[in-house]
């Protein structure tokens, strides 16, 4: 039943409109055209080959009402297997498509690297139109929809993430995209469970060291929340415990759909364009690691990185960004507070690590309020405690875990020292000891290249609805893009995302805050992605190209 439930399901099966049915005038019913019994002669073919099939996908047995895990298992292979054929059906629809558009998009690209200062204007926004046109296709549409579908129900986290993996794979393989795997391994496994590697470094372009190199980048993992998003059933998460509350599930549609985009356009691409499909970003430095392993060193080298988050407090159709400190430093902790354990009858036996922990909390408090300038930006949030079993019990010892951030990697480290100090002072002070250990890898601030950004603004422009950049404030939230910017010039931008739904017609609100068990994204946002992506990627190869000659006839000169 699940095979063929699911094969139902895949586009191959589901190309069968109203086109193929008769209306029967005296019934008032619809039946099956006669010419088309070869479709009942392929179905049941078909359900044929399936009974056929030596896996017990089939429940018989005395009542058919239970099945064993390998049969689940066996299910849950097919449909995944299932899913990603029809995504790689959608992506092969995304380069028919592109390469069929009113007026020639190579022509629009050549144009647009060949023309000079005279005529640059008018070139410009013919590519920005071509390149709205193509993001806006029916198949692309189609395309974006299924892919973020498909992995919105297969959330995986950090440095888990085979099926996400596999499908970035399978659409890359599809559009002919030459990529690498085996990025971002986890060097800490022991605190981050999972073997990691699921990266991916796909090229487009000339992939020349004598041209120019830029880096479109997206994140790949999920979150442990258990997800209670309204009416999106059809696709709501299938892992237990797991869900896509961050929009990661978008961002990697977003970079895919560019690459289709670029990739019908290739040859007219003067330059690379290297993806950079990152995992772990959700506390475990996907990103780092990736530069650690070479992703911006490879021939040719990176020049710029750009990347870009789904926003719920901004509108849809708007993009944001600011020049300098984007978003915060952060780093997290876990502090153990030990003492002396025994009947809560008689506290005066005890050293009672409870007591310790819940001054520490306090006292922490006085960290950013009473030893950081008013001028400057911190946040110390305790955000989880644990301690003892049982009403009638002081514990040995008591957990706290929290977050530290700020604007500069500097202010962190000076935070990290002063959280230090207090544990240990406070925990002495109540008789107790203390130990306190931090991340393997705090995430440094996410700086945008002061320079890049008054290029990069104009881009987003050109991409959003409102035909501006909003300029914002700095959030206290990290992101581990943070390591591509402090390897090369790069900006980093906000989508907004937040006005989208409407739960009277059963769409799914979209401005739940990012992490929120409700979070749901705004499909209507990824096309606006795509053309972002791709905008960036050309015209800022087409700049450093600029760059280059400029910098040549100086020379000569």
């Amino acid at each position: 039943i699940a095979y063929i439930e699911t094969l139902c399901a895949t586009s191959v099966f589901t190309n069968f409109d109203s086109s193929h049915l008769r209306y029967d005038p005296k019934t008032k019913t619809q039946h099956p055209l006669r010419k088309n019994k070869m479709y009942s002669i392929l179905g049941l073919l078909l359900q044929l080959i399936l009974l056929l099939q030596p896996c017990p996908a089939l429940p018989f047995g005395s009542s058919g009402k239970t099945s064993n895990n390998k049969e689940s298992d066996d299910a849950a292979d097919v449909t995944t297997k299932m899913e990603t054929v029809s995504v790689r059906g959608a992506a092969a629809k995304v380069s028919s498509e592109a390469s069929k558009t009113s007026s020639s998009p190579l022509a629009v690209v050549d144009t647009f690297f060949s023309s000079s200062t005279f005529d640059e204007k008018a070139s410009s926004e013919a590519l920005q139109q071509e390149i709205r046109n193509m993001a806006n296709g029916e198949q692309v549409q189609n395309f974006l929809s299924t892919t973020r579908r498909a992995l919105h129900r297969h959330p995986e986290l950090m440095y888990q993430e085979s099926f996400t993996s596999d499908t970035i794979q399978a659409i890359l393989t599809e559009l002919d995209i030459s990529y690498t795997t085996g990025w971002a391994k986890n060097i800490h496994q022991d605190v981050f469970p999972g073997p990691g590697g699921y990266g991916i470094v796909a090229h487009i372009g000339t992939q020349r060291e004598d041209q120019p190199c830029i880096i479109l980048r997206a994140d790949m993992d999920a979150l442990p929340i258990e997800e209670s998003t309204r009416n999106i059933e059809s696709f709501k998460s299938l892992n237990k415990g797991k869900m896509h509350a961050c929009g990661h599930d978008g961002h990697v549609t977003m970079l895919l759909g560019a690459a289709a985009l670029l990739k019908s356009i290739e040859p007219s691409i003067q330059g690379t364009v290297r993806l950079m499909f990152q995992p772990a970003e959700e506390g475990g430095a996907g990103g780092k690691r990736m530069v650690q392993e070479g992703v911006v060193n490879l021939a040719p080298k990176a020049q710029h990185a750009f990347g870009m988050h789904v926003w719920p407090t901004l509108p849809t159709g708007s993009v944001a960004s600011r020049p300098g400190p984007l978003m915060a430093a952060a780093d997290t902790f876990e502090i153990l507070v030990s003492g002396k354990g025994g009947h809560a009858a008689m506290p005066h036996l005890t050293i009672d690590p409870i007591v310790a922990a819940s001054s520490l909390v306090m006292n922490l408090q006085t960290i950013v309020s009473r030893t950081v300038s008013p001028l400057e930006s911190g946040v110390v949030s305790i955000t989880q405690i644990s301690a003892g079993d049982a009403f009638n019990v002081i514990p040995a010892a008591a957990v706290l875990k929290g977050t530290v951030r700020a604007l500069s990697t500097d202010m962190l480290m000076a935070l990290r020292s002063k959280i230090e100090n207090m544990v240990h002072t406070t925990s002495a002070l109540h008789g107790c000891n203390s130990t306190i250990t931090f991340s393997p890898d705090f995430y440094p601030p996410t700086v945008n290249d002061v320079g890049l950004f008054e290029w990069s603004k104009q881009v987003g422009a050109l991409v959003s609805r409102e035909g501006h950049v909003r300029n914002v404030e700095p959030t206290m939230g990290g992101e581990d893009f943070s390591f591509l910017g402090e390897a090369v010039p790069s900006t980093f931008f906000f989508l907004g995302q937040g006005s989208g739904g409407d739960e009277k017609y059963h769409l799914p609100r979209t401005d739940y805050g990012l992490h929120h068990p409700s979070f749901a994204l705004d499909e209507e946002v990824m096309p606006i992605g795509v053309e972002l992506h791709v905008n960036l990627a050309l015209r800022a190869l087409k700049k450093l190209s600029s760059n280059e000659m400029d910098d040549a006839v100086k020379v000569e000169l």
